[in-house]
């Protein structure tokens, strides 16, 4: 059994003068031709967020936010994985692993850790809480990049079940948005008599075709697919086709690695136009700095490339819920999601709130996780 190591997150000064540097000396375009954000990120916008990134933003604020939990390592299948392991306090809490995707990190759960870890302490007395695991997707954030073909969603759900075993957690639950969904789906497949229920804040199920009488929520979805495909998938084709063309530029530019983030905190957060509504400077700028620190924007991309198009599969049977948010990128209907996950136990659609969910509305995603497995004995 390969050990698990503490891992303390650390960011160098040589690292930051060089990010200092880039940032002072980025090279421009020219400011986009209409008033809005329908070709990408304003120019105005991307240099007020570079310009406090390089004066303002504390660039040890991301590895003191992270080394206030307990991290650690461990190699499966030849690679090192990057784990946050927060352990409850509360004598019956029970083990919860949460998988995050693109362009997100491990960042988007620091305010879901002590709602979840530690309930009693934040409002919720009689509440269940949770042991915490919380990885970095293979060439995301601290985790290692493969250097071989091989490591899509299937494998790293195999991954994640030994990652539990090896920390001894026999049954536990699972939770996921955006590829941590489709990972956490997978999981589910995979490792059935350990992993008891998922819940789910993107549900990815295709439409009935032979479906009648459409409900206006399932034709809002169907919009809202459209709206995708149309306009919004271009990062994704590009990800999925030459994650190591796209990686030349994000990794040697900062500003560049940036814009390719905040544009989907724009596109997929209940922000009313402007991702500061819900997330600030300095939460946004500690998710870029994941990827900016570790050179990630190409080995973070080749997860579309391996797994884009495999989809989840044959169907999931374990106990299953889902929330929908109504920003979320791709929303479906109880009754289309029945046609993967026969065993809906959950199922909540909210009023309020996007793609990430966790990092926009913590104390809703906090009460989503705790409804959804509340109704496993």
């Amino acid at each position: 059994m390969s050990a698990i190591r503490p891992f303390q997150v650390s960011i160098d000064h040589p690292t930051i003068d060089d990010l200092k540097q880039r940032l002072a000396t980025t090279r421009w375009p020219e400011k986009e031709t209409p008033q809005d954000w329908s070709q990408g990120v304003p120019l105005e916008f991307c240099q007020s967020i570079v310009e406090y990134w390089q004066t303002t933003y504390d660039m040890q604020r991301l590895p003191t936010r992270l080394n206030a939990h307990p991290n650690f390592m461990t190699e499966i299948d030849g690679l090192d994985i990057h784990f946050m392991h927060i352990q409850s306090e509360q004598p019956n809490a029970k083990p919860l692993i949460l998988t995050h995707g693109w362009p997100g990190s491990v960042v988007e759960f620091l305010n879901v850790i002590p709602l979840l870890c530690a309930p009693a302490s934040h409002g919720a007395p009689t509440a269940q809480a949770y042991h915490l695991v919380i990885p970095s997707l293979p060439g995301f954030g601290f985790s290692g990049k493969p250097a071989t073909t091989g490591w899509g969603t299937e494998k790293i759900a195999f991954a994640w079940a030994q990652l539990m075993a090896r920390l001894g957690y026999t049954q536990y639950f699972a939770q996921g948005g955006d590829w941590g969904a489709i990972v956490t789906s997978t999981l589910g497949r995979v490792d059935p008599d350990h992993c008891r229920a998922i819940h789910l804040n993107m549900v990815v199920s295709p439409p009935d075709p032979n479906a009648k009488d459409l409900t206006p929520a399932e034709i809002s979805g169907l919009q809202g697919l459209q709206h995708y495909q149309d306009w919004d998938s271009g990062y994704s084709k590009q990800q999925s086709t030459r994650p190591q063309t796209l990686g030349y530029a994000l990794v040697d530019s900062p500003a560049g690695q940036a814009a390719w983030i905040l544009e989907k905190f724009w596109a997929w957060t209940d922000c009313e136009g402007n991702p500061e509504n819900v997330l600030s400077r300095d939460d946004m700028l500690d998710n870029i700095m994941v990827y900016w620190v570790n050179a990630a924007a190409a080995s973070s991309a080749r997860l579309y490339w391996e797994s884009f198009g495999s989809g989840i599969g044959e169907q999931i049977t374990v106990p299953m819920g889902g929330t929908i948010f109504p920003k979320e990128i791709f929303r479906t209907s109880k009754r289309f999601a029945e046609r993967l996950y026969p065993n809906i136990i959950y199922w909540s659609e909210k009023d309020k709130g996007g793609h990430f969910a966790a990092f926009e509305q913590p104390e809703v995603f906090a009460t989503e996780v705790r409804a959804c497995f509340g109704r496993i004995n």
